[in-house]
């Protein structure tokens, strides 16, 4: 696997709590950025493909529940909301618009990071998709992962469960660029004792299964001399 580091994107507009936990997620090992409004957020979000956001409730231009809403149209990433509301209806509506964490200031850093590394384990460990349907370019390609079907016009598609596997993990995480090892490991687990070159045949079914012109991928493309990324809006 990689040893890159993962990078983490703070959205706080209090200078010095984005001080802090900046230091002590850089001194757990992340490559940190921070944003201190909305806007910022989303362009930071955009440019450097966070692996998870720690999300201020409370924004100068726009509140976190907005930000978080603008994510989930187009991203799974892990959101881990901060705020000063304590109610239980404010915890259970940030959840319910896609945050997987909450946390109430003040807060320990040390309990934050902790957080930061349970949320992460969490959601390498599962398929986590946009949502039940995910629709593709006009509803050309629909993958329904509650019943594990993808439909091309309507029509069925017989993927293998390694190939729906494979798609569902590239899907999660769009334009992201994946290694073959990352594919594997983020596909079938650590278990698998294949030659990640057949990550490349996997590909190639998948290709002649969804795409109109194989030759021509729209969806999953080839990163030369690094993966596959998947393309599909």
């Amino acid at each position: 696997m990689s040893n890159v580091p993962q990078k983490i994107l703070i959205v706080d507009d209090e200078m010095k709590i984005v001080e802090v936990v900046k230091s002590y997620l850089e001194n757990s090992g992340y490559s940190v950025y921070e944003a201190y409004n909305g806007k910022e957020a989303l362009d930071k979000f955009e440019k450097e493909n966070p692996a998870l956001i720690i999300l201020d409730l409370m924004l100068p231009d726009m509140n976190g529940e907005e930000i978080c809403k603008a994510l989930r149209k187009k991203s799974r990433v892990p959101i881990i909301m901060l705020t000063a509301k304590v109610e239980e209806e404010d915890v259970l509506k940030g959840l319910n618009i896609g945050a997987d964490d909450y946390v109430t200031k003040p807060f320990s850093p040390r309990q934050l990071v902790a957080r930061v590394e349970a949320v992460l384990r969490r959601v390498s460990d599962a398929l986590i998709p946009l949502s039940s349907f995910i629709t593709l370019n006009n509803d050309e390609l629909v993958i329904d992962t509650l019943k594990y079907e993808v439909k091309r016009y309507g029509e069925a598609i017989n993927l293998t469960p390694n190939e729906y596997k494979l798609l569902l993990t590239m899907v999660k995480y769009p334009d992201k660029t994946f290694t073959r090892e990352e594919l594997i490991y983020m596909a079938w687990g650590e278990d698998y004792d294949g030659y990640d070159r057949t990550i490349d045949t996997h590909i190639k079914n998948i290709r002649q299964k969804i795409e109109s012109d194989p030759k021509n991928p729209k969806y999953i493309l080839t990163v030369h001399g690094i993966g596959y990324r998947f393309g599909g809006e």
